[in-house]
């Protein structure tokens, strides 16, 4: 199961209302980094025959089935520290991540 705490959800709510479409988000992950993986998200208008599918918070949430193994369990945050705010991923299989945060490895 993959949730999104209600900071999030409100986040990409407001963001489809600005879009103007969508039905909700895909998680993924993609090869890179110093550490292997990076976390993918993007908005979804239409969904693929291989996406999982979850509802967190009223969000629906897509997963295709090569990502899920790498993000079972993750919780999904909103956050700001300073200037900076964006996606929170506290993935419990996560084993280390990259100083530079942009890639982790299970």
């Amino acid at each position: 199961m993959i949730t999104l705490t209600e900071t999030a959800a409100k986040k990409v709510a407001a963001n489809m209302e600005k879009r103007g479409k969508g039905l909700g988000i895909r998680l993924g992950v993609k090869t890179t980094g110093c550490s292997g993986l990076a976390y993918v998200v993007e908005y979804v208008d239409i969904p693929t025959a291989t996406d999982n599918s979850f509802v967190s918070n009223g969000i629906q949430i897509f997963v295709d089935t090569k990502s899920l193994a790498y993000l079972e369990g993750v919780e999904l945050d909103w956050v700001r520290n300073g200037l900076n705010e964006g996606f929170d991923f506290k993935n419990p299989l996560e084993k280390d991540r990259c100083g530079c945060g942009e890639s982790f490895r299970v």
